[in-house]
């Protein structure tokens, strides 16, 4: 038996292609013939797992500091003008500031209790706890969305006259200014992290600004045209920009939970740097997923089978050190396959190997 050069693809199609290289596959160092799928993706997006945990946490950590004292500071604020004001555009963005507030807080312990070592009950780690709390970030934003709305609608129907504008006007605009430079704090960190969990509070405070700036139109409207029904249809785009901004949390949120794969980009580096040895003859049944900070990665590689169990045990060790070199915060498991001898493992996913014929076959 002798084992064709082909490292399979179980997801491609095999119409009018060459049975063992197929459309859009590139030859990897000493990996053979990979896949390549076609998928649109952005080059300056992080990699996941790019930096090491500590590092991560030392940037979320004081990203979220920030967000749970603006926070706090907008709560105390919006609520002063508010009672001033009795305006729902002011009451709307007091409300998405309390959801801010405990967002943030729950973002400032999710990071934390994300970086926590793995224990006897958590042998992966604690990575997911940052997709659990846009899980409830999102659940936050969704009640938001209904109460503003609700509140909106009740006014337009039975409009009340709004008083301060001035006062309430002043306390938004300088609330939007503290808003808008946590929000390109937290891009930054995003650009190097790629956490869920500051995702999650970003959104909160993206939509922030959108508050504001109804109510700043709702207040104006009202005090220009004496119209207060202008200030419940502010109250109103807000509700309905929530509830936008909640899907786009727990969708992010709901793909870590699922254990979604990682990009393209992340999978062809570590296709390369595991295959960058030419005692590595082929990598296949690659699966990785994110974890908070972390990435958990899986592969098979395929190896000589004559060589001692020492001297393939140093080809992995070797190829987990290269991986690391680029994802410092992987979790990484390699099964070393003897080629050509390698029977199909079972399991709930079992494997697809690549075909075997007889020599005489191959004429």
């Amino acid at each position: 038996m002798k084992a064709l050069n082909y490292t399979p693809d179980v997801s491609a199609e095999t119409k009018n292609l060459h049975p063992y290289r197929r459309q859009n596959d590139v030859q990897a160092p000493g990996v053979g013939f990979i896949r390549m799928r076609m998928t649109e993706h952005t080059d300056h997006a992080p990699l996941a797992g790019g930096i090491s945990a500590a590092d991560s946490l030392t940037l979320t950590g004081k990203v979220t500091q920030l967000s749970v004292g603006l926070a706090a500071v907008l709560v105390g604020a919006k609520l002063v003008g508010w009672i001033l004001s009795g305006s729902v555009g002011l009451m709307a963005s007091l409300g998405d500031s309390v959801l801010d507030l405990i967002a943030a807080l729950t973002t400032f312990f999710a990071v934390r209790y994300a970086v926590a070592p793995p224990d006897a009950e958590h042998r992966f780690g604690h990575g997911k706890a940052e997709a659990f709390a846009s899980l409830v970030q999102a659940g936050l934003v969704f009640a938001s969305a209904a109460l503003i709305g609700r509140e909106a609608v009740q006014r337009f129907i039975h409009p009340q006259a709004v008083s301060s504008e001035g006062t309430a006007m002043s306390i938004m605009v300088v609330s939007t200014i503290g808003v808008v430079g946590l929000v390109w704090a937290q891009n930054r960190v995003l650009a190097k992290t790629g956490s869920v969990a500051v995702h999650g509070d970003r959104a909160h405070y993206l939509a922030d600004i959108v508050c504001n700036v109804a109510a700043l139109a709702g207040l104006a409207g009202a005090a220009l045209f004496h119209e207060p029904r202008i200030d419940a249809v502010a109250g109103l785009v807000v509700g309905l920009w929530l509830l936008w901004g909640a899907v786009g949390v727990f969708r992010a949120a709901a793909s870590q939970l699922m254990d979604q794969e990682l990009g393209p980009n992340e999978r062809n580096r570590i296709i390369a740097l595991a295959g960058d040895d030419p005692h590595v003859l082929g990598v296949h049944q690659l699966r990785t997923r994110a974890a908070g900070p972390f990435v958990h990665i899986q592969m098979h590689m395929d190896l000589e089978p004559a060589q001692s169990l020492e001297s393939a045990h140093r080809v992995v060790v070797a190829a987990e050190k290269r991986i690391l070199t680029a994802f410092p915060a992987a979790d990484i498991l390699i099964h070393p396959d003897p080629t050509g001898r390698a029977e199909p493992h079972g399991g709930a996913f079992p494997e697809h190997y690549p075909l075997y014929v007889d020599d005489h076959d191959e004429g």
